[in-house]
């Protein structure tokens, strides 16, 4: 186990380079599944996450290398059963149901586990693996999907209780490339990620049209092929940045980043005051002498990111004024709430929305990371924080997040990991 020890008061200042998407790798990495060819994939981040999804590839018979943020796999023969001992560690290892699916016709995949945050069922990516002919059984935690036919293409709705799915989009889109006939998904996700994906399959001779709205087409084809592909830029990641250049910045630039990507962050910044500059693939924030409080919803993209909740939470902890912040993704996802008031936060939760006053001073105190994302809001919180503190759970951080605190000490934060 290992710690973070965090100096408050220090200003960012400087460039960062944004790491591949964990968002984008996970699911593009088990689409490598779908030929027997090789596929090489670029701009892998180095994640506990990602290094978990490689064990789960060479387990079900897929060889894999690596050469750094590249990775050469290739799966010529391979097994339907994922380990237990690797899936239970990481949610969107449930994205290897989808191509095995669709290539072998069969898949056993234990329910996965991850971050706490709340209800995060898997019924829609079943549900539209059964709309294609997949019979799916559960025994001992395990998930059973077999097709005994030919999985045939069909149309569908995807859209959930607290909308659109993306790693049940991932899934269905990934099953029915290999599938007769034509697949329609209605109320499909419309995250980058999601296109990422399709760019990747339609490399490997995947026919498919409209990935990056709510409405995607698939054509069937007999097989893929294999193919080379850079994953995006991690649009949270560069977020997470930008809130830190808020908090705590004289101008911070992220760099490897699609700008269109995060309309939805800058947006908030500027209203909030802060001045923000684009280039093609860079994104400047500098600091604000007087800054607003918001107030925003969370909701599928391309709306506010569930993702960028907690960041925000940590944001508005510095701000003068009131802010709010309504969750409608996952609405229990406020774990970090009770770690930031050791901080001196003033937060009131009721239900699915924080209410926030700003305070003049955070304090240094010992928190405990819940989840990726509230463990990156503790760090944020403690860069404004005066006196020391202590974050402890870096292994929720190092799921999602490529070297934060060696890119965070570049910027002139001062901070020290060590064994807890």
């Amino acid at each position: 186990m290992q710690k973070l020890i965090v100096q408050g008061g220090t200003r960012l200042q400087g460039k960062v380079n944004i790491s591949g998407s964990k968002n984008s790798s996970l699911p593009i990495l088990a689409a490598a599944l779908l030929t027997k060819e090789e596929c090489i994939i670029h701009h892998v981040p180095d994640l506990s996450d990602t290094n978990y999804m490689l064990q789960i590839l060479r387990e079900l018979g897929a060889e894999v290398e690596r050469a750094s943020g590249t990775m050469h796999i290739k799966a010529e023969k391979i097994i339907s059963d994922a380990p237990y001992d690797l899936v239970r560690k990481m949610r969107a290892s449930i994205c290897v149901m989808g191509p095995l699916t669709g290539r072998l016709r069969k898949a056993t995949v234990s329910m996965p586990g991850g971050c706490v945050i709340g209800d995060r069922p898997v019924d829609l990516h079943l549900k539209g693996l059964e709309y294609l002919g997949a019979t799916v059984n559960m025994d001992g935690g395990n998930l059973h999907i077999e097709a005994k036919k030919p999985l045939k293409g069909c149309t569908m709705n995807l859209q959930g209780k607290f909308g659109s799915t993306v790693l049940g989009t991932d899934n269905v889109m990934m099953a029915a490339v290999l599938t007769k006939g034509t697949t329609i998904i209605e109320g499909a996700a419309a995250e980058p990620e999601v296109e990422d994906l399709a760019h990747f399959l339609i490399k490997m001779g995947a026919k498919i049209e409209g990935a990056g709205t709510t409405r995607i087409v698939i054509e069937g084809v007999k097989e893929l092929h294999g193919a080379q592909h850079t994953v995006i830029p991690d649009r949270i990641e560069a977020g997470t940045f930008l809130v830190a250049g808020a908090i705590c910045g004289d101008g911070v630039t992220v760099k490897r980043v699609i700008p269109a990507h995060l309309k939805n962050v800058t947006d908030i910044l500027t209203a909030s005051g802060y001045g923000i500059t684009t280039t093609k693939d860079s994104i400047t924030i500098t600091s604000c002498a007087t800054p607003k409080g918001f107030h925003l919803t969370t909701r599928p993209y391309p709306a506010f990111p569930t993702d960028m909740q907690a960041q925000f939470c940590a944001l508005a902890c510095t701000i003068p004024g009131l802010s709010s912040i309504k969750e409608t993704i996952f609405p229990q996802r406020f774990m970090h709430v009770s770690e930031l008031k050791r901080m001196g936060a003033n937060i009131d939760l009721e239900g699915d929305t924080a209410r926030i006053t700003g305070v003049e001073t955070l304090s240094g105190a010992p928190v405990m990371a819940s989840d990726l994302r509230a463990s990156a809001a503790l760090v944020l919180a403690a860069l404004h924080a005066k006196g020391s503190t202590e974050v402890h759970r870096l292994y929720h951080i190092d799921r999602g997040y490529e070297h934060l605190d060696e890119k965070l000490a570049g910027l002139g934060a001062v901070m020290e990991r060590i064994s807890a």
